[in-house]
């Protein structure tokens, strides 16, 4: 069976999209021994920025350098502003659900959602039940991924609200365009992003109740494989970079360690699991996070960005409801689909799953970073039985998805210029308002063929450009 895949750049015919067709030309006339130098340089700045990724496992060394692309992922005005209420869409409903479901469960009593799926869920936090937030905010920091199918129609493909990351490539993809080829953005409106880092402490200082908080950024350590994007943050928001060590709760309030004595924080943008926040609390083998926390939290003396507790929200076997979530608490049809969902935890959609192994994506609901997958297209017949046996063996564990045909973009590879697989993640930013930047991290599939776009399995980056109609 052939399968169509949407060009970004080019339509049917060959021709270039209107959006795309300012770059072309100047593509068309840069000489390639120029690009190539420029491509050298890019790769020798993110190497000196200290712009890496951690694999965790790699026999080869740990630190990698993401690979970057200097053609941009290009999208018109017109078509972002669907994206953009889509996005806004979607958070501010999962935002209502969380806020629901740790109170009085409102949609699991109108039987939209089994109560088992959310409260029998790993990622649920019985700590929350009850505890009210400032603004109802659980998910502040929200990352949607989305991907096109062969005509062009967008698709969520799942949500990030626990601690979504990547906005620090999205941010320094772009310096290193305006770096390389100042002349592309004097000749083309492109939206800007670098105003992302003061809307991020924005909306952290607006989740506090106080008028003027203090905010810091916890990070696991620079073992982390998102260390540079959180000492990033930091430094882009002016803020402390600290790691649990720094703090410490005392009368029920949480200070962080300073050369001038002790401070009090109001504000944490954690980048840890909820599992090591509090070893008196969770996981009491944590070294990572703050004896007390929990206590401190649940007082309201300190806010915690995103909510201990949002991991239910995001887990994908509870994906396929979030259309009924808009319905429910917005009254409002979704503007951006789903992906066809199958629930491997249903008997007679596992039965399908199982049946069509070969065509299908199957998932962890609780995997991350394209870990714990199968590619049905792309996997041996050894695969696609191991991988039966561990489907039977916990089948509320997975959920099953067809072989979307992924958008292509553009890309330069070993032999040139060739298409290569890419998605879409966007971030929105939730405080007095929702709001989210014009574009987002464009993540690509550098391998031939593949469709496996996270930075933990080979992929890269490149620069999103929405840029006016």
């Amino acid at each position: 069976m052939t399968r169509t895949f949407y060009d970004e750049m080019h339509l049917p015919d060959g021709t270039c999209r209107t959006h795309y067709q300012a770059f072309a030309r100047w593509l068309h006339d840069t000489p390639k021994d120029l690009l190539d130098q420029r491509r050298r340089e890019a790769d020798l700045l993110f190497h000196r920025a200290g712009i890496t990724f951690t694999l965790y496992g790699d026999a080869q060394g740990t630190e990698r350098l993401i690979p970057f692309d200097i053609i941009p992922r290009s999208i018109p005005a017109s078509e972002w502003r669907i994206v953009e209420r889509g996005c806004i869409q979607r958070v501010q409903a999962l935002n209502m659900f969380l806020a629901d479901l740790y109170h009085d469960q409102r949609i699991i009593k109108a039987g939209l959602i089994p109560a088992e799926q959310v409260l029998a869920n790993e990622a649920y936090q019985l700590a929350m039940q009850g505890l009210d937030l400032h603004r109802d905010l659980y998910a502040q920091i929200a990352g949607v991924d989305l991907v096109r199918d062969g005509d062009g129609t967008y698709y969520v493909l799942e949500d990030n609200l626990r601690t979504p990351s990547g906005v620090s490539y999205m941010l320094e993809d772009r310096k290193m365009m305006m770096r390389l080829f100042p002349e592309l953005f004097a000749n083309q409106r492109i939206a800007p992003i670098d105003h992302y880092p003061s809307l991020l402490l924005d909306t952290l200082k607006s989740s506090s109740p106080l008028d003027n908080p203090t905010v810091v950024v916890l990070t696991p350590g620079r073992f982390n494989s998102a260390y540079f994007e959180h000492a990033f943050l930091a430094r882009e928001m002016g803020v402390e970079l600290v790691e649990g060590a720094d703090l410490f709760v005392r009368d029920d309030k949480l200070f962080m360690r300073t050369t001038a004595g002790a401070r009090q924080v109001d504000v944490v943008y954690r980048r840890l699991d909820d599992g090591f926040l509090d070893p008196l609390a969770f996981n009491p083998e944590s070294m990572l996070g703050v004896p007390g926390l929990l206590s401190t939290y649940r007082s309201g003396n300190v806010v915690l960005a995103n909510a201990i507790g949002t991991g239910v929200a995001d887990d994908k076997s509870i994906y396929p409801y979030v259309g009924e979530m808009i319905r429910f608490y917005l009254d409002e049809e979704p503007i951006l689909k789903n992906v066809p969902t199958w629930q491997c935890r249903k008997p007679s959609e596992l039965s399908h799953v199982l049946a069509n192994l070969k065509d299908l994506v199957v998932k962890e609901t609780q995997g991350s970073g394209g870990y714990g997958m199968l590619v049905g297209p792309a996997a041996s017949n050894a695969e696609i039985e191991a991988f039966r046996l561990r489907l039977i063996a916990r089948p509320d564990a997975y959920i099953a998805q067809p072989t979307l045909c992924l958008s292509t973009c553009p890309t330069f590879v070993e032999n040139g210029i060739a298409p290569r697989h890419i998605d879409l993640r966007p971030f929105v930013l939730t405080g007095k308002e929702t709001r989210i930047v014009p574009g987002g991290l464009t993540r690509v599939a550098l391998r031939e063929g593949s469709l496996v776009v996270n930075s933990s399995q080979g992929g890269g980056t490149k620069d999103t450009w929405v840029v006016e109609d």
